[in-house]
Order: structure tokens, then sequence, then C-alpha cells
């Protein structure tokens, strides 16, 4: 039996970590209403004022408040914020903020006015380019000062940590920060795909090398991040998901490193069309009539269209022109785009077909409310022959997660209730997966969750813990992310 060690962080770290997060969320909320609604709406002061108050609570319990970057990481002072389900996405975004008007962070003279905070938010997300031989930072103060904003000192950008170099962090950690990393590169290119700008390939390497290190170091972590699916950003998060799952698919059949990073690109993009039709029509809640459905189904040749359109710098990536084209075409290519004469899939879109299927039929989407449960997936897609998937690869990734995959919900013969948290090594054993233990067998929560490995036996040569049947975490109020991210 493996257990884990439950780390308790002193009250003064941990309150700190709550305002660092409180501050860092609300920051990240008022972003999206000044670029959202007039400065009158109701709702963008109601933001800018969290902001105000988040700020304030900082000042009170530091003695100030700077909001930094460094690598990879969120500071609030010397706080380095953790990443959590609550905080990805506005810790992604403030990252990708700071990176693109060119600065490093900021900290506050004073506690600024509303009107402070809405010049600042504004400039940032339009960083300045009127003197193109300076740099940004130096603009942007110049910005602030002409606006009579004095309330903000502006830092430049760094890579370091600081004294002691990196934080120590696990290999845990380590993943979810690729996964930010991937997940704000994949909002980046789609969002400039969608302006008409032609985004290089440059980040998204980087992003897919990340995921790969991180697949090869540790796979049962960033096999665990793909149970977060969070419907406001539902393309951006199929898309690194899609990516973890066709990654560790290629090699559990083998793939060498140089495969497995062109199948990564081929993966991260493999929607990158969905970035040029309409965002009601993504967002649509309820079924997609016959003309919706029609237009939905050309993302596949508009995702071929916008990575032919990109920069060809060291090459251009056929293969993830390929998979963009041929991901939704069955083996015996029905499906769609129809082709115009006779072909053989490749290898790398039927691995992104089965990673692509797997998450979305398990991911609540506005035109389809109901996941299934990711053994149901799994089941469906070995025993239905219609959904058109290479039944080879459909074994390879069976074989990788089990027969019951990461993330789904178990009631045991002991009544106890468990969440799947890996497969287990051995191949004889797809059935009895790494487990963590969520109740006790009267049904009670545990205080502190531990792992258990299903192969164990007692005494007597018998197993300890069998798995009886799957179970919606919907009915026991149980989020499966917050056990992974």
């Amino acid at each position: 039996m493996e257990h884990e060690t439950t780390v308790r962080q002193p009250d003064a770290a941990a309150q700190a970590q709550r305002t660092a997060r409180a501050f860092v969320v609300a920051l990240h909320g008022a972003v999206r209403a000044v670029r959202l609604y007039p400065v009158e709406n109701a709702a963008a002061q109601r933001s800018l004022q969290d902001l105000s108050a988040a700020a304030e609570r900082v000042m009170t319990e530091a003695q100030g408040c700077e909001l930094r970057r460094a690598a990879d990481y969120l500071f609030v002072n010397d706080t380095r914020l953790r990443l959590t389900l609550d905080n990805y996405a506005a810790v992604s975004n403030v990252l990708g903020l700071f990176r693109d008007a060119g600065i490093g962070g900021f900290s506050l003279v004073r506690l600024p006015e509303l009107r402070a905070w809405v010049v600042l938010l504004a400039f940032l997300q339009s960083p300045p380019s009127e003197r193109p031989d300076e740099d940004q930072l130096t603009q942007l103060a110049d910005r602030l000062t002409r606006s009579a904003v004095t309330d903000f000192e502006l830092s430049r950008p760094t890579e370091e940590i600081g004294i002691g170099g990196e934080p120590d962090v696990d290999q845990r950690e380590r993943s979810r920060q690729t996964y930010a990393r991937s997940l704000d590169v994949t909002r980046a290119v789609m969002s400039s795909t969608r302006l008409g700008r032609s985004p290089g390939l440059k980040r998204v390497k980087r992003a897919v090398q990340g995921i790969v290190d991180s697949i090869l170091t540790d796979s049962a972590s960033m096999l665990g991040l793909t149970t977060l699916r969070e419907f406001d950003e539902y393309t951006f998060v199929h898309s690194v998901n899609v990516c973890i799952l066709s990654v560790s698919l290629g090699r559990r059949i083998g793939l060498n490193k140089v495969q497995l990073l062109d199948l990564g690109l081929a993966a991260l993009l493999h929607d990158i069309g969905k970035s040029m039709l309409p965002q009601e029509l993504l967002n649509k809640i309820g079924p997609l009539d016959e003309q919706e459905r029609a237009l939905l189904h050309t993302h596949p040749w508009e995702g071929v269209l916008s990575l032919f359109a990109m920069p060809i710098g060291a090459g251009r990536s056929w293969r993830a022109i390929t998979a963009a084209y041929e991901h939704h075409m069955r083996i015996d290519l029905s499906g769609y785009p129809k082709p115009v004469r006779p072909r053989q899939l490749s290898l790398y879109s039927k691995i992104i077909a089965v990673a692509d299927g797997f998450d979305a039929a398990t991911t609540s989407r506005a035109y389809d409310a109901t996941p299934w449960s990711p053994a149901d997936v799994l089941r469906g897609m070995r025993d239905n022959p219609r959904l058109g998937l290479d039944p080879v690869i459909v074994k390879a990734f069976i074989n990788l997660t089990g027969i019951y995959p990461v993330g789904t919900v178990v009631v045991l013969d002991t009544h106890e209730l468990a969440l799947v948290h890996a497969a287990n090594e051995d191949l004889s054993a797809l059935s009895r997966p790494v487990i963590r233990l969520l109740s006790d067998p009267m049904g009670n929560p545990l205080i502190d969750t531990f792992l258990w490995d299903l192969t164990v036996k007692d005494e007597s040569g018998q197993y300890v813990h069998t798995i009886v049947r799957t179970d919606d975490p919907e009915r026991y109020g149980i989020r499966v992310a917050d056990y992974f991210a």
C-alpha cells in the first residue's frame, strides 16, 4: 500500500496563499470586465471594486503589494502562487498579459483609485508600439505618466526566480506549470489566428517540448491533468488534453522522442480551424441544427488553411496539416471532410482521433451537456465499430489508461468510494488500477485520502479491494479535477 504524506502549511503561509490567489483572480476578472464592458457598466464597476479590495488586503497583510512574474511563476510579494484548479485560468492569463505587454509586473506606490486601475488595465491590453526603438516598459510608463497615473511602479521582465534558483517544487507542480503554459500558448495561437494574424510555431513547439518531457518523466501527473475540463475554455483545454493523451499513447506504442514532438505539435493544433468559426456557434446551448452542423464540419479545412498561412520558419509541419484534415475521418473514410480520392489515414491522425474522441465524449459541452463516464467511453470505443476508430490504436489506448481510466469514480466491494488515480503498470492488471480512497465503508468522506494499489492481497491471497461498478461523481458532489490539478 502506498500512503501519501500530508503536508500542512503554517497558518501564515496558507493565509498568504489565499490572499495572493484572491488578488490574481480579481485582477483577471477586472481585465476581462474592462475588455468586455464600458467602464460605467455595473459588472465592470463591481470587478474593479473587487480588485481594489483584494489589493488593499494584500497591502494590509504584507505592508506592500507587488505582483511579478519570474519564468512561468507568479509572485505576490514573496509568495509564489501555487497553481490549482480554481486559479489556473487567472494565472496563465496574467502571465500572458505581462509577457505581451513587455513587463515583469508592477508594485503599488499607494492604493489606486478605480480610474487608475482602468487606465493600467487598458494600457496592458494594448501594448505600446509608437516608438519601436524603445522598449515597451518605458513607453508604457510614459503613457501612465501622461495620464496622471502615478500609483504603479512597473518592473522589467526577468526569467530569474530569485536567490536560490528555481523553487523547490515537486513533479506534480512542474506538470501543472507545463499544463498552464501550454494552455496559454494554445489560447494565444488561436486568438491570433481568429484575428487574421499568422502566429509562428516557435512557442507552440516549446510548449509541446514541455509536455513531452513531462510525460517521459512522470506520465501519471500529466494524464491526471486531463481530467481538467473547463467549459468556458473548452477549445483550449481540449486541445491541450488531446496533446497529452496523444503523446502518452504514442509513447505507449513505441514512438521515439522526435516522433512524439511531431505528434504533440499535430495534436495541439488539430482543432485550430475552430478559431475561424463564429463564437456563437461554438458556444451555442443545445443541439446544432443541420446548417450549423455543416458549418462546424468545415473546421478541418479551415485548420489546413490556417496552418498553411503560418510562417514557414524551420519548415512547414506537414504532419500537423494532415492531422488537422483527417482527425474526423473514419478508417473507412466516412466522417468528414469527404476525401476526393482514396487515401490511407496517417498513424498520427488515427492516434489523435482516439484521443480527441475520448476527451470530447467525457466532457460537458454547450451542445452536449451530459458527458459519458470514462469507462463507458472506452467500452464504446472498443465495441462500436461505427465510430470508425482504428481497433489496434484503441486497444493500445486501453492498455495505456486501463479498463478504468484516470478520473473514474468507482465503488469497491467494501462499499468504499474511490477515484482512479493511475493505470496499473502491470499490463495483466488492467482492471486493477491504483486508486485514491475517498470514503469509509459507511460513505463518510475521508479527511486525509490516500492511494491504494488494487493488486494488493491479504494473507489468504485474496484481493483486499475490488471494483464492483463505476458511478457518477456528481451524485456525490465530487469534483474529479480537484484531486489532480
